[in-house]
């Protein structure tokens, strides 16, 4: 009796694995050409985020760039009037004026009040200032901000009060 039950046993073991291997056979090729898959969409993403970089560098670098010639400046009539108009028209107050010009609100307000005018420089920036859209300057105004922000050292500090027991 116990060699037809070691039979039966062997038997009903093949039937198993043979059964076994049947199903998971397919599932096999189906998990490899899956794997396969993956791994070509992985390699696509990775073409398709490195060309995103590069595009993302070159349009950074392609930025609106607030620099005019020199001979435009020459030419250039600023009074203390148009440069007051040409703030107003861009809706920007003087201290954005002076973000985007590099110069102090204090400066703005002189140019504006013609106690001073601008040198060659900043005359070339305010014609460059002149030929851009509104909604191109608000884009540079925010780039401006967000990179003071980053460069700023002071925004952690705060002052020490003095108290009574100062030195003696």
């Amino acid at each position: 009796m116990g060699k037809i039950e070691s039979i039966i046993k062997s038997e009903i073991l093949r039937l198993a694995k043979r059964e076994l291997r049947a199903t998971f056979l397919p599932l096999k090729r189906d998990v490899r050409g899956i794997k396969l898959r993956l791994s070509r969409l992985s390699k696509n993403f990775k073409t398709i985020d490195r060309l995103a970089r590069e595009q993302i560098r070159q349009d950074e670098s392609k930025k609106l760039k607030l620099e005019g010639s020199l001979e435009e400046a020459k030419a250039s009539r600023f009074t203390p009037e148009r440069i007051r108009l040409l703030r107003k028209k861009l809706g920007i107050s003087q201290k954005d004026l002076g973000i985007l010009a590099g110069v102090s609100m204090g400066a703005v307000a002189s140019w504006e009040k013609g106690k001073f005018h601008p040198n060659l420089n900043k005359k070339a920036t305010l014609v460059a200032i002149r030929k851009i859209r509104k909604r191109d300057v608000k884009k540079i105004l925010s780039s401006k901000r967000i990179e003071t922000k980053k460069k700023s050292p002071r925004a952690g500090k705060t002052k020490k009060a003095k108290g009574k027991g100062g030195r003696r």
